[in-house]
């Protein structure tokens, strides 16, 4: 009996502790909406300074494409509380119903024990079942059954106390997890009314750009040559640094030669050392490996592995919004139009910043802006469209060091345009500064 009294038990322990149940993770999930609800708010300040100062524009269509982005997420955020809690609402009630169950054959365990108990109460009975034993120790076994079975009843009453008290928490848990999917779910009405909103706000900018397709194509057509122009002024620089680098090369090689023949002339050597003098002074080639000309000493070395290693987490040159992603970006009316690098739309006059340490390569007016090329090892950043600059060629500048202030774009908007070049090639520079 005992043995079945522990077997019995440990069955109990082990159906509970199969009610553990997850919980759900909405500290994590509401800070994350909060703060996607801080980046609307300051998206929505963005689109209300650049609607005062200026008419509709492509930056405006932006800053509502970031809105939109935005709110969806928030609404994601929002479907993915309730989803776990609509699952913790049904493991809850599987748990209520499976500890339901288990209280009712403890309780009919128990009536059972109980009768059984008051059947065998007379104490004739009791000591009759003693010494009926045949042998002192039947009858300290005897003894010692009773006392189990003694104790297995209050065992019995304990685990009904425990079962109840357990299933009034998972009730009050459930209830808890009903009112919060309400809650959430009226959350997600507001939250997709906002996002309706949004979309009007945005048929309305695009409906707007759409009547003044005239000018916005000029607009990019100007903004086409601005950037031919910017283009040739990165291939003259990066070809002169790099006959720059090639006659540094050369000049390395030259000042080689010139020390071992001089130390060839200084000393006597035996027949295998002049041998290998005379090897050591051919002429060896000059040319550098493609790829190679920009980094050939040992400080580029190190700074372009330096700069590589902070690919995904290089500061933005300033604070603001993409007016224009990499690559291809589809504007009302059909226009297409392919940024080289990003454009970043911002207050007129904001401080911009290096994203990396490195050497001020050309400063160089392109049309009425002026624009700063910094050398990284093989790659180039451009820093365009500024209002001024502070920095001059051959200047060496530190990790967020100001360079120069935004300027103004054609819509009159404050505007920096941010290019990044692994040598003569364009890269996409998002996917190189912080997310």
């Amino acid at each position: 009996m005992p043995g079945k009294i522990i077997v019995s038990f440990l069955f109990f322990l082990i159906s509970l502790s199969s009610f553990a149940q997850e919980p759900v993770d909405k500290d994590a999930l509401q800070k994350q909406r909060e703060q996607l609800k801080k980046d609307i708010a300051k998206t929505e300040q963005e689109l209300i300074q650049t609607q005062k100062t200026t008419k509709v524009n492509v930056g405006q269509l932006s800053l509502i494409n970031k809105k939109l982005d935005l709110q969806g997420n928030v609404v994601d955020n929002i479907n993915g509380e309730i989803k776990s809690l609509t699952d913790n609402i049904y493991l809850s009630q599987l748990e209520i119903n499976k500890i339901r169950r288990i209280l009712d054959t403890l309780k009919v365990e128990y009536g059972k024990s109980m009768v059984y108990a008051y059947k065998n109460s007379n104490n004739y009975d009791f000591l009759n079942f003693i010494f009926s034993a045949n042998s002192f120790n039947d009858a300290i076994k005897r003894i010692a059954y009773l006392k189990s079975y003694r104790t297995y009843r209050e065992m019995q009453a304990d685990n009904i106390v425990k079962t109840e008290a357990i299933l009034e928490d998972k009730i009050i848990q459930l209830s808890e997890n009903k009112k919060t999917k309400g809650e959430v779910l009226n959350e997600k009405d507001k939250e997709l009314a906002k996002l309706q909103k949004q979309r009007e706000e945005k048929a309305i900018i695009v409906n707007q750009l759409k009547g003044k397709q005239k000018e916005l194509l000029a607009q990019v057509k100007e903004k086409r040559k601005q950037d031919a122009k910017i283009k040739n002024a990165i291939t003259a620089m990066i070809r002169r640094e790099m006959e720059i680098a090639r006659a540094e090369a050369a000049k390395k090689e030259k000042d080689r030669l010139a020390a071992l023949k001089k130390n060839k002339t200084e000393n006597t050597v035996n027949t295998k050392e002049k041998e290998t003098a005379e090897k050591n002074t051919k002429p060896t080639p000059t040319a550098i490996k493609p790829g190679s000309v920009l980094v050939s000493s040992e400080a580029d070395k190190a700074l372009n592995e330096s700069f590589e290693k902070n690919k995904g987490i290089l500061p933005w040159p300033v604070d603001g919004y993409v007016i224009y992603k990499y690559g291809l970006n589809q504007l009302p009316g059909g226009i297409d139009y392919y940024e080289q690098g990003v454009n970043i739309g911002t207050k007129i006059g904001a401080p911009v910043k290096v994203v990396f340490e490195g050497e001020v390569t050309l400063v160089s007016y392109i049309g009425e802006q002026q624009a700063v090329f910094v050398k990284h090892g093989k790659y180039f950043t451009v820093y365009s469209n500024l209002g001024s600059a502070n920095v001059k060629r051959g200047d060496k500048v530190g990790n967020g060091q100001v360079i120069g202030a935004a300027g103004v774009n054609d819509e009159g908007q404050g505007a920096v345009e941010f290019i990044l070049m692994k040598e003569s090639d364009f890269i996409n520079p998002q996917t190189w500064l912080k997310h």
